[in-house]
Order: structure tokens, then sequence, then C-alpha cells
């Protein structure tokens, strides 16, 4: 039986505000990528996230960021590479404090928003998010999108690669994610993401907005947690998954 793990972005509160249904995410996915308090988070959300997660099964990463309260981290801050590396390492090092108060181990970092965008296609800032990955915690994996400048900034850095593709993000004929400013850009049709991200790794490749196959390791499916279907989007997707015979696994467990 083929195995996939299926990833959505969680603890994107802060203080008494909340964002998505992080319970009900944590008992559909596998893994679970925590803000660490720059685009959204905080010392509490994080550490019941990570404890919930550990009584759900659900391995966690570092979801990093821009420090970004009010723009949820997708603006981009024209910081250099270099403070782009402090600044991830800072991240890191405040999830795997809370991860370890609260029981748990984090197995994996993941950018988000502006970030994860400006890693994708430009090396400098991918080598940076690797390098810091790698100084912090060199068993740490990263979640990279797919066909991007993070798979070539990991190998480089010695750092572990997992392969993502997006289930309700939709992509351009070159691979990139298309723009959220774009028409389309945000999948809400939860049987045509789930469709689409069954064929993506039936197929071994990203499937753009055109129908254009780019093949791809696939080893994540993500699902935005902040979106209001995500829960049955996510929901469908697992049962589609399910379905088709394959079986849901985190790609990085804490439990090697």
């Amino acid at each position: 039986m083929s195995t996939v793990d299926l990833n959505a972005d969680l603890g994107e509160g802060y203080g008494a505000w909340r964002m998505g249904d992080d319970e009900a995410m944590l008992g559909l996915v596998t893994s679970a990528n925590v803000a660490c308090g720059y685009h959204a988070g905080d010392p509490d959300i994080m550490a019941r996230c990570f404890s919930l997660a550990k009584r759900r099964g659900v391995a966690i990463g570092a979801h990093v960021s821009f420090p970004d309260l009010a723009g949820f981290g997708r603006r981009r801050i024209p910081y250099s590479a270099a403070e782009v590396e402090r600044l991830v390492a800072y991240q890191i090092g405040a999830a795997q404090g809370l991860a370890r108060y609260s029981g748990h181990r984090l197995t994996y970092v993941k950018c988000h928003g502006a970030l994860a965008n400006v890693a994708e296609v430009e090396p400098e800032i991918a080598l940076a998010v690797a390098r810091a990955t790698h100084a912090v915690d060199a068993g740490l994996t990263l979640l990279a999108i797919a066909r991007s400048e993070q798979v070539a900034a990991a190998e480089h850095a010695g750092v572990p690669i997992a392969h993502e593709v997006f289930a309700d993000r939709a992509y351009l004929d070159d691979g990139r994610l298309k723009p959220r400013s774009q028409k389309g850009a945000v999948i809400e049709d939860a049987d045509w993401a789930a469709a689409r991200a069954l064929a993506m790794l039936q197929d071994g490749a990203i499937v753009t907005e055109s129908g254009k196959r780019l093949p791809t390791q696939i080893d994540s499916i993500c699902v935005h947690g902040d979106t209001p279907h995500a829960v049955e989007m996510t929901r469908r997707l697992r049962k589609a998954l399910e379905r088709a015979g394959y079986e849901l696994f985190p790609f990085a467990p804490s439990e090697a």
C-alpha cells in the first residue's frame, strides 16, 4: 500500500482571536504546520496545538514566516538573506521549546505565506531557510514546495526534504503557485480539490490550471486550515485518498 502525508497550517489564532478549527483538523491530518508567533500564534496556542497533536498522533512542524501579524505573513518584508536565516532560526527554536514543554517533538520546518512565495523562486532566500533549519537541528526535514528553489536549497544544505503539493491552490504552467491576487488561485470546491490531488499522486506530477503535468515526487498534500471550508475539504480529501488505497502517514513522524 502506498503512503502519503496530509498536512495543514494550524495554530493560526492570536490571543483571544481564533482562526480555523484546529481540533477538527487535527483529527484529519497527519502533520500540523504550527505558526510560531510571527504571522500568527502565541505560546498558549502553540502549546495547546502541540499537546493535542501529540494525543492524536499527528507530527508537528514549525511554520515560519516574516514577522507580519497585521498582514498574516502574506506581505514581503525586505529582509536580507542573513536576516531571514536568523529569524527562521529564532522561530524554530521557539517551536522546539514549546513542543518539548508539551511532550511532543518537532520534526520539520515549512515556510508560510510571503516567505514561502519568495523562497519558492529566489535561491538565496531558499538557502537561508535551509541553512537555518540545518543549524538549529540537522535532523529536521524541510517541507518544500515541489519543483521549487526550496528543494535545491535543501539538497545543497544537506537538509532532509519532503516534497509538497497543494490541494487547494492552483498552479501555473511553470509549476509555480498562482498568486492569491489572481482569480481562481484558491480552490474552494472540495470535490474538485480532492480529485485533482488524487490525480497528482497517481500521475506523479503537478497538475496545472491548464491541465499540464509536471513530474515531481510527492510526499505530502497541504490543505490550508484558515479557509471557511477547510475541515470539509480535508475530510473529503482524506476519504478520497483512503478509497484509492493510500495509507495516511506522516512524512516525518515524531517516533523514528
